[in-house]
């Protein structure tokens, strides 16, 4: 190198440099003990400083080539031609002075970038007048050797290797303005628009010393503008530590884009600010130099080569001078918004499609062709947030096109919220059988006068008692106590074991033994006590008869009957069949020798169904699924010569077994209870003899802890204290009986007296609660039969009369009675409702949506004041909101005006509940004979804890029958039938809705009146939301040619009460739909909803009624009105209601008549049974 080369070359360090080192450059220099000579570089590592001779091995960089010789001097980068000079690492200079700003720094920091060696960097016009290594540091002779030569003077030796390896090199044009040239290529297309250097041609992949370097990122995390600065002052030569080598890239951490610092200051240059540099995927080759890549769109990552994370990945943005003003201003933007911006200029300059390189791309940058997205994207997006991210996909659909099917509708307002659609209980009581039409009566069976129930107390856990005939006999520890129930309920009997000649025994199980003499038989029973005895005791003396200690080492935890045998079982499963001789007597517990069986241990359930013992444990199930767990149930044939064991399991996934038994109607049928309210059905006639489960059902919201078959019933008790009576001849079931047993607390057990069938002549089940007391009932529910006979005749001893019913439904979406202007129909709309019947007995108007739902003001006034104490004479309170009193001044207003002035009517009821508003006027002349009169709130909004969702129950009796009527706003939402369905259960059947009453001649199914069904005539008016399922343009087609028939089929509510067997509105009847739907209107127009939803139309206004007798209600006329301030159309259904007046000598006479009737009923129903149970070898 000549000496006039080396005169540009500064020797002084400048103290900016020493401020720019890097922690890990200073790392590299700590950790080499040989490398004395080597200066730690600022953020972009130094420039052309040799490797001292002497070292040892060559430094440690990621992109060095490990097998060079130990004596070839490395070359490195630097910041400044001060790093040039050869000597021993000198101590630090002061601190330097602070720092301009970075914005105002006329040459920003240069940013570390891959070793030049492998592709040489444009310096452009912009750095002449900078203070490191530019062009004016650099001859300008065209060729690449000349840029070695600054290395010249300090290490001769290294540059001379390096001159003759690039000796073959072709020259190189220089670039306007830029002391560095390129070679050309002929194939390459120019990108001088773009002021761009020439894309070099692509060395072929099969050269084996082809090495691929990713790009790497300024250390002060600066945007590309940075980087391409900063490339002006880097070597060609450079050899960089920050650098990465193809087969372990250093992890360096991420840095933040500083876009808005610098891209003012390098928006003068042709191309300069963020210049999209990149890395080849190529190594040096010893003939040709690879070229910088054009600024082009990053390339995917390769397939072949895993892609870099976003800590190793510089970014190679590009973006036009006028795009930087306007799309990369302050605030900081994310670097996406760099990669579009680039991908957009590029496509202007059309440059020449490059083969794909296997470019580290981040995967959180994501190109519009990117064919295989990094697996890591969902990770990286993080850090740079989700507040860009591209819009969704759109769809066109052309002419002619089937239409895609429906999407799902968005997040619903007040108007059209779906509720809990899919809330679990929702499924569940849209699923449960049907209880509409329960008896709420208690079957109470009892031997004593005036049907006094007997009063037993049995313990809870630890008690057991065994009933047959009129004998109950009630063990507790060591207590034995016997009853006779037609005495009374103090026990005839005492027994203490500690009386006896063995220690204090406890007593954990009971039975009464078969008897071959008829006296004997129900008299004699067996004790299993904890301590393996076996005792016999005889009833009617309250004597121990025979004994067997020690028969069994464990606690002795069931006793059964079987035919003529007794099977007692411990509890670590040993069995003992004690069966009689051939000779015909009975078995002796002292004497007859039993066979021993054995069993799993330790069962929860056992118990005899079809000749063969079933158990269950607890602690005995499969893990089905992962998560779910399946009871198995073992069913043991105990009575075989050998015994066989089968274990079985449900088809789906039910609660522990409970329970079981076998309906006398159903003998091929066993019934299995289960936690979780779950009944299993199996059948006990399969293929290869063995029980099979056919299907599950679930009966019950809660724990079904105990199930008996009686008559033709299922029989079970709940853990709420009720005991159902399913009717499981059709499906759904059907719940015939409801009623409490034991208030409020589990039915432990229930069980069937087969004794009292030839003892007493009747069918009575026990069940003993956790309220500890043993309750009668009977099996045969003679009650409900008399009841259903003395109604076919009821015309025989009643006389009735018919009054007109009027009711008016209207969603007025909180429009006032002020707004009732404009056009006719708005004025007139009170006057023609009330002139649309004759004289009605009882007007009731029934408002939805009084108030604004949306107005959380007065939502919270109505929730703080709507539970205010009612005025006395039915009026509306004082504390009620003005919408509310502005309608019920209105309507008094209208009452008045459209009635006659010799027919006055009278408020009998008012109430309103968040929106709902009920007004009840019944004519003077009426209002003697209304007595309990009453009226109450449901809540069905947020699992009932918020009234906007509900009802207004309200009830009267007439003369001898009950009327309840019910003003309604169900969930909303064209998907919401399910919840729908499950607000109509709610109301309905809500206990303890009223207060208990004395008519018990007005109510039904033995109700007392405090529930909705108790009545004898139910009207149900309101918005129930019920849709139309069908396309807006048909529906609105169909509405047009008057063709409404042909959308009947598509309604929600017809549908539900045709096929839903669940559905409450089943045994509910609504005249037929001859006017347009009801909703929903824009507000002051007859068109339907021209919105953005463009919600379809619908009959969502209705009116329902039920009748114990349906021709005691006729439909007068079902309408609808066109006033049109609110986006409901108002209703009004008038109805013919007749009502009954029991002469009740006269039914004193035909109920004696019917009772006679059900004695020989009951005698044909005994019959059955006791065959049943002959099969069963139960008696």
């Amino acid at each position: 190198m000549d000496q006039s080369t080396t005169e540009h070359i500064d020797t002084e360090r400048p103290p900016a440099v020493q401020s720019l080192r890097s922690r890990f450059e200073q790392l590299a220099v700590n950790l080499s003990p040989k490398s004395h000579h080597r200066h730690s570089s600022g953020n972009t590592g130094d420039l052309l400083a040799p490797r001292t001779p002497g070292s040892p091995r060559p430094r440690a960089s990621s992109n060095t080539q490990s097998d060079e010789p130990s004596g070839t001097h490395h070359l490195r980068s630097s910041s400044s031609s001060s790093d040039l000079k050869v000597g021993t690492k000198r101590p630090p200079p002061p601190p330097p002075p602070s720092r301009p700003s970075k914005g105002l720094t006329g040459s920003p920091t240069p940013a570390l970038s891959p070793s030049p060696l492998l592709r040489p960097v444009p310096v452009p016009p912009g750095a002449h007048g900078s203070p490191r290594l530019g062009s004016s540091s650099l001859p300008t002779n065209g060729s690449v050797p000349t840029i070695i030569s600054l290395e010249s003077e300090s290490s001769g030796q290294s540059v001379s290797s390096l001159r003759h390896k690039f000796a073959n090199t072709p020259s190189i044009p220089p670039r306007q303005g830029s002391s560095i040239v390129y070679p050309t290529d002929t194939n390459t297309a120019s990108t001088s628009s773009l002021n761009k250097p020439p894309v070099p041609p692509r060395p072929t992949r099969s050269d084996p010393t082809l090495l691929q370097l990713p790009q790497s990122q300024s250390p002060e995390g600066s945007d590309s503008s940075i980087v391409a600065s900063s490339l002006r002052t880097i070597s060609p030569f450079s050899d960089d530590e920050d650098l990465e080598t193809p087969t372990a890239p250093p992890a360096l951490p991420t840095r933040r884009h500083h876009v808005h610092h610098h891209h003012q200051h390098h928006g003068s240059s042709a191309h300069s600010s963020e210049s999209s540099v990149t890395t080849s995927d190529s190594d040096l080759s010893t003939s040709s130099l690879p070229l910088p890549k054009s600024s082009l769109p990053p390339r995917p990552p390769s397939r072949f080569r895993r892609p870099a994370s976003p800590a190793t990945y510089e970014a190679p943005f590009t973006t036009s001078p006028a795009s930087s003003s306007s799309t990369l201003g302050p605030p900081p933007l994310p670097v996406r918004r760099s990669t579009i911006a680039q991908s957009e200029e590029i496509a202007s300059g059309t440059p020449p499609r490059l083969p794909i390189r296997p470019l580290a791309i981040p995967a959180h940058i994501g190109l519009p062709d990117s064919p295989n997205p990094s697996p890591t994207s969902a990770m990286d997006r993080k850090p740079l947030g989700s507040g860009r991210l591209p819009p969704p996909p759109t769809r066109t659909i052309a002419l002619g096109d089937k239409l895609p099917p429906p999407r799902r509708p968005p997040s619903p307002t007040s108007d059209e919220e779906s509720g809990e659609e899919d809330d679990h209980k929702v499924h569940l009581v849209d699923t449960l059988p049907d209880s509409s039409r329960s008896s709420r009566r208690p079957p109470v069976l009892s031997f004593r006068d005036a049907h006094t129930e007997p009063n037993i107390h049995v313990h809870a856990f630890s008690g057991i008692a065994s009933v047959a005939g009129t004998t109950a006999v009630v063990a507790h520890n060591h207590h034995i106590k016997i009853y006779d129930l037609a005495l009374s309920d103090v026990p005839v009997h005492t027994v203490d074991t500690k009386d006896m000649s063995t220690r204090d025994v406890k007593i954990t199980s009971m039975e009464f033994r078969p008897s071959a003499k008829k006296p004997d038989r129900g008299f004699v029973l067996w004790l299993g006590t904890k301590e393996g005895h076996i005792f016999e005791l005889d009833a009617r003396t309250g004597g121990i008869v025979a004994s067997k200690h020690s028969a069994h080492l464990h606690a002795v935890t069931h006793v059964f009957r079987h035919g003529r045998s007794m099977i007692t079982l411990d509890d670590s499963g040993k069995g003992l069949i004690f069966s009689p001789d051939t000779n015909g007597e009975d078995i002796s517990l002292a004497y007859t020798q039993p066979r021993v069986v054995r069993i799993a241990e330790k069962q929860d359930f056992v118990k005899i169904l079809g000749g063969k013992l079933w158990t269950a444990a607890r602690s005995d199930y499969q893990i089905i699924a992962g998560a779910l767990k399946m009871p198995v149930i073992r069913v043991y044939d105990i009575f075989a010569l050998g015994i066989t064991t089968k274990a079985l399991m449900p088809t789906e996934h039910v609660g522990t077994v409970t329970s079981a038994t076998i309906i006398p109607s159903r003998p091929g049928f066993v019934y299995m209870g289960h936690e979780a309210g779950f009944v299993s059905i199996w059948t006990l006639e399969s293929e290869d003899g063995h029980p099979r489960c056919l299907e599950v059902m679930k009966i019950s919201t809660s724990d079904v802890l105990s199930v008996e078959g009686v008559n033709d019933r299922l029989w079970a008790g709940g853990r709420g204290g009720m005991i159902s009576a399913f009717d499981v001849s059709q499906k759904p079931w059907v719940v015939t009986n409801c009623w409490t047993a034991h208030p409020g607390l589990p039915v432990l057990k229930m069980s069937v007296d087969h004794y009292g069938i030839d003892k007493i002549g009747r069918l009575c089940v026990i069940s003993i609660g956790r309220d500890e007391q043993l309750r009668l009932w009977d099996g045969l529910l003679g009650l409900d039969w008399v009841d259903d006979e003395l109604l076919k005749q009821e015309h025989s001893f009643s006389r009735t009369r018919d009054l007109k019913v009027l009711l008016v439904s209207w969603n007025c979406d909180a429009a006032r009675p002020d707004s009732m202007t404009g056009d006719t129909a708005n004025i007139t709309f009170l006057h023609d409702v009330l002139q649309s019947v004759d004289s009605p007995d009882i007007v009731s108007f029934g408002f939805q949506e009084v108030i604004d739902l949306e107005s959380r003001k007065m939502a919270a006034k109505n929730v703080l004041l709507g539970s205010k104490k009612k005025l006395e004479d039915g009026g509306l309170s004082e504390k009620v909101t003005g919408a509310y009193r502005r309608w019920y001044d209105r309507l008094i207003i209208a009452m008045r005006q459209a009635m006659p002035m010799d027919e006055p009517y009278s408020v009998i009821h008012t109430e309103s509940l968040v929106g709902l508003f009920s007004c009840i006027f019944v004519k003077q002349t009426e209002r003697g004979h209304l007595r309990d009169a009453s009226i109450t709130t449901i809540k069905r909004g947020m699992g009932g804890r918020y009234g906007n969702k509900g009802g207004i129950v309200s009830r009267f009796v007439i003369e001898d029958s009950s009327l309840c009527l019910i003003n309604c706003h169900l969930a909303a939402g064209q998907n919401g039938i399910r919840q729908r369905n499950a607000d109509v259960a709610g109301m309905l059947e809500e206990k303890a809705l009223f207060p208990e009453t004395h008519f018990p001649f007005a109510y039904v199914g033995g109700g007392d009146g405090t529930m909705v069904l108790d009545h004898e005539i139910v009207f149900v008016n309101g918005d129930m939301n019920y849709r139309i399922d069908h396309r807006r343009d048909a529906i609105i087609t169909a509405i047009r040619t008057n063709d409404l028939a042909s959308l009947l089929p598509h309604d929600q509510l017809l549908r539900e009460i045709k096929f839903n067997r669940a559905c409450r509105f089943r045994g509910f009847s609504e005249g037929p739909l001859t006017f347009a739907p009801t909703y929903k209107y824009d507000r002051r127009s007859d068109e339907y909803d021209s919105s953005e939803k463009h919600r379809a139309p619908a009959w969502c206004d209705r009116v329902l009624w039920r009748s114990r007798v349906p021709t005691r209600v006729h439909q007068l006329h079902y309408q609808r009105y066109e006033a049109n301030v609110s986006d409901h159309r108002p209703i009004s259904a008038a109805f013919t209601v007749t009502v009954k007046s029991i002469k009740h000598e006269a039914r004193h006479q035909v109920k004696a008549a019917v009772q006679a009737g059900w004695v020989e009923e009951q005698t044909r129903l005994l019959g059955a049974a006791k065959q049943f149970y002959v099969r069963q070898a139960l008696i």
